[in-house]
């Protein structure tokens, strides 16, 4: 395998990874549970929780996240992986998805 395939390969899992924890995010975020800050607040339970959490270890190692502890670490990853899943509206990660209304983008 070339490299240029090994990095196509790459780049296809982590928008995997990325698609994943945003589906569980989005499966578990509710209502009323943003902060003064704008944090939000989501009570991820088990089984997803332990995919949850797999997923920020990968994603810590792959970016490179580093802290003073585990939690730091994975929290540093969340931030980052969120920007690659892209809960902003212009992320291209949105393209031709469901917009909030049902309809596609």
């Amino acid at each position: 395998m070339i490299a240029s395939e090994r990095f196509e390969r790459a780049a296809v899992l982590g928008v995997a990874v990325a698609e994943e924890a945003r589906r569980l995010l989005k499966l578990h975020v509710g209502k009323g549970e943003e902060g003064d800050d704008g944090t939000v607040l989501v009570d991820v339970p088990y089984p997803d929780a332990a995919v949850v959490t797999a997923l920020l270890d990968v994603a810590a190692e792959c970016f490179g996240e580093r802290g003073d502890s585990v939690e730091e670490t994975r929290q540093a990853a969340l931030e980052t992986l969120l920007q690659l899943a892209g809960f902003d509206e212009e992320s291209q990660l949105n393209a031709g998805r469901p917009g909030r209304d049902g309809r596609r983008t």
